[in-house]
C-alpha cells in the first residue's frame, strides 16, 4: 500500500521549501510529503491522489495565497478527504482569520510563522494530529476500481472479466456509493462515460474493452515466439491440463483463451466431488492453481485472445487470432469448452447484463444481498450457484422444467439444497417472458403441469440450462456432429483421412489437430474427465510429432 500523504501548500518558495524539509526530516518514513505552490495546484494534486486511491493524512496550508486562500482550499479539499487533519499556517496578523476557520473549515490547529525550532513548535502539534488520524485510519483498497451502473451490460462484462481473471477490484455503484461521483469529478470525464475503470497508477479508461484492460494491467495478449510445438485453443480444465503436461514434457506450448483461464468450470462457486479435495474447492481456485502450475513450466497464456481460423501448410498448423496476428505450430489441441445455452423467450436478450445473467454467480452475488434471486436450471452448475446465492440473497428460487432434480443433479447437491432454508425448488416451471423498462423487473413463470402462468417481481435471473459448443468457425475444416461437437478417433466419418495409420484416440479428421474436454462429441461433462483428456492427449501429440 502507498504511504499516506502529508500535503503542504504555500506560494512563498522559501517557506514552502523550509516546511517541506522539516516535514521530511520527521515524517518521511511514515508519509509521502507532497508540496504545492498554490491552492489551485494543490487541488490538482488532490484530484490525482483521488484517482490513485491514495489517502491524505494531513493538510498543512498557508492562509495568505493569491487566487485561493488557505481556508478556501481546506473547505474544498476536505470534501474529498474528510478524515484528513487540517492545519493552517498563518502570520500573526492572520490570527483572527485562523480562529474563524476553526468553525468555517473545521480547522484542527493553526501554527504561527516562524515555527523554529520545529522540535518545539511544529513536531509536537503534528505528532498529536497524525497519531489521532492513525487511530481512526482504515486503509483504502489499493487496486482497480470500477464505477458504473449495476444494470449496465458493460459494467457486468468488466466485472466478470476481472473476477474470472482473479484481478482484485472494487465496485462502486454510481447510484449507491457516495464516492463514485467524486471519482467521476476527479477524472474530469465527459458523460456518458460509464463504466469507468480506474487503475492504481491514477490512469483511467472509459468503457474499455476487455483487451484494453488486459493490456493495461499486464496480462499477456501477444505471443513472444514465432513457432510452438503445441498450440492449445481454450483455457478450461482440459486446456490447462494439456498445457501443464505438454510444457512439463518439453513442448514449447502456448494457450489461447478468449475470456479467462478456467473456462466455464472457473465460474463454479464450489466443486465438491473433485478427487483430492475433500472439502471442495471453487472453480476460481482450481483455475488459479492450474495457471500457476502451467506458467511454472513456461506455458505462454494469451488472455483475452480468440482464434478465428486454422489453416495447414505442409506440417505446420497456423492459427489466426481475432486481431489478425498468427501463431505457427506443429500440433493444435482444441479445448474450446462450451457456452451456456441461451434462453429464447421474450425479453431475455433485452435484459441480458441488466438483471439477466448466464453463469456469473460469483460476479453478481454480493449485489443481490437481501434480494430474491431466480435460478433457471436443474444440473450441478445451477445447484452450485443456488447454494452460493443462498449466502447473500434473502431467497433463492430454482426453476426446474422436470419433475425433480434427481435426474440431472448430484445427490450431494440435492441434499444440501434440501437442507438450506432459503432455497425453494419449483418443479415443472419455466420462464416464458422477462419484463421491465431499462432492466429486469418481473418474470412470467409457467407451470407445465397445471398450465398456469403467473407474474412475479424479479431483479435478478441467472440461467444455467446446458451447453452449446462454439465451433462454427471450424466449419469446413474439422468434422462435427449435428450439434457442433467435434468428432475424434474412431468417430471420424470422413473418407478424406490421408494417412495410412488410424487417427489417434483424441485426434480429429485433420492430422495434428486434437480435441479434448466438453467440446468433444461423447465427452463426459465433468471437470475431472476434462482434466484427464487434456492430460492423456499430450501423449498422442508426441506420437504425432515423432512421425513428422
Amino acid at each position: 500500500m502507498n504511504k499516506p500523504v502529508i500535503l503542504t501548500v504555500d506560494d512563498d518558495p522559501e517557506v514552502l521549501s523550509a516546511i517541506a524539509r522539516d516535514l521530511r526530516q520527521q515524517y518521511a518514513k511514515q508519509f509521502r510529503i507532497i508540496r504545492a505552490d498554490s491552492g489551485q495546484a494543490a487541488m490538482d494534486v488532490v484530484q490525482q491522489l483521488t484517482l490513485r486511491n491514495d489517502t491524505v493524512a494531513l493538510f498543512l496550508v498557508d492562509q495568505r495565497m493569491p487566487q485561493m486562500m488557505g481556508v478556501e482550499f481546506l473547505e474544498q479539499a476536505t470534501q474529498i478527504f474528510p478524515e484528513a487533519k487540517r492545519v493552517l499556517l498563518t502570520a500573526y496578523a492572520d490570527t483572527d482569520a485562523a480562529i474563524r476557520a476553526i468553525n468555517v473549515a473545521s480547522l484542527d490547529y493553526y501554527l504561527l510563522k516562524p515555527w523554529d525550532p520545529p522540535e518545539e513548535k511544529l513536531y509536537p502539534v503534528l505528532d498529536d494530529l497524525v497519531n489521532d488520524w492513525y487511530a481512526h485510519f482504515h486503509p483504502e483498497f489499493q487496486g482497480i476500481r470500477v464505477v458504473g451502473d449495476r444494470w449496465s451490460a458493460d459494467s457486468h462484462r468488466i466485472k466478470d472479466f476481472l473476477a474470472r481473471n482473479q484481478i482484485p477490484y472494487r465496485w462502486l455503484d454510481i447510484e449507491q456509493n457516495a464516492n463514485a461521483q467524486k471519482l467521476l469529478d476527479s477524472a474530469k470525464v465527459e458523460t456518458p462515460c460509464l463504466p469507468l475503470v480506474l487503475f492504481a497508477d491514477g490512469e483511467h479508461q472509459s468503457k474499455p474493452t476487455n483487451l484494453q484492460i488486459a493490456e493495461k494491467i499486464g496480462l499477456q495478449t501477444q505471443a513472444t515466439n514465432p513457432f510452438y510445438d503445441l498450440i492449445i485453443i481454450g483455457g478450461g480444465p482440459s486446456g490447462l491440463a494439456a498445457a501443464v503436461y505438454g510444457a512439463s514434457e518439453g513442448l514449447r506450448t502456448v494457450m489461447i483463451e478468449s475470456e479467462a483461464p478456467g473456462g466455464q468450470a472457473g465460474t463454479s462457486s464450489r466443486i465438491e466431488n473433485y478427487l483430492g479435495f475433500p472439502v471442495g474447492l471453487s472453480g476460481g481456485d482450481l483455475a488459479r492453481r492450474a495457471v500457476t502450475q502451467a506458467k511454472r513450466f513456461g506455458v505462454e497464456i494469451l488472455t483475452p485472445q480468440e482464434a478465428t481460423s486454422i489453416r495447414m501448410e505442409n506440417d505446420y498448423r497456423i492459427v489466426t487470432l481475432r486481431e489478425g496476428s498468427e501463431l505457427t505450430g506443429h500440433a493444435v489441441i482444441l479445448a474450446l469448452g462450451v457456452a451456456w445455452r441461451r434462453l429464447r423467450v421474450p425479453g431475455i436478450e433485452r435484459f441480458t447484463g441488466a438483471g439477466v445473467y448466464y453463469g456469473a454467480a460469483q460476479t453478481e452475488a454480493i449485489a443481490c444481498e437481501g434480494e430474491e434471486v431466480f435460478v433457471v436450471g436443474g444440473a450441478n452448475s445451477a445447484g452450485q450457484a443456488a447454494m452460493y446465492f443462498s449466502r447473500f440473497a434473502s431467497k433463492v428460487t430454482m426453476l426446474v422444467r422436470g419433475e425433480s432434480l434427481t435426474k440431472s443433479m448430484s445427490q450431494y447437491l440435492i441434499d444440501q439444497i434440501d437442507e438450506t432454508d432459503n432455497i425453494e425448488v419449483w418443479n415443472h416451471s419455466s420462464v416464458i417472458e422477462a419484463q421491465g423498462d431499462d432492466r429486469l423487473e418481473s418474470l412470467v413463470i409457467k407451470n407445465s403441469k397445471t398450465d398456469e402462468a403467473q407474474t412475479f417481481p424479479a431483479k435478478s435471473l441467472f440461467i444455467f440450462i446446458g451447453a452449446v459448443p462454439r465451433t462454427d468457425w471450424l466449419d469446413g475444416l474439422v468434422e462435427r456432429d449435428e450439434k457442433g461437437f467435434i468428432l475424434t478417433g474412431s468417430e471420424i466419418r470422413s473418407k478424406g483421412w490421408m494417412l495410412k495409420r488410424e487417427p489417434h484416440l483424441l485426434e480429429t479428421n485433420v492430422p495434428g489437430i486434437f480435441a479434448v474436454g466438453d467440446v468433444r462429441h461423447g465427452s463426459v461433462k465433468r471437470v475431472a474427465s476434462g482434466v484427464g483428456e487434456g492430460s492423456i492427449c499430450v501423449q498422442f501429440v508426441h506420437r504425432y510429432l515423432s512421425n513428422l
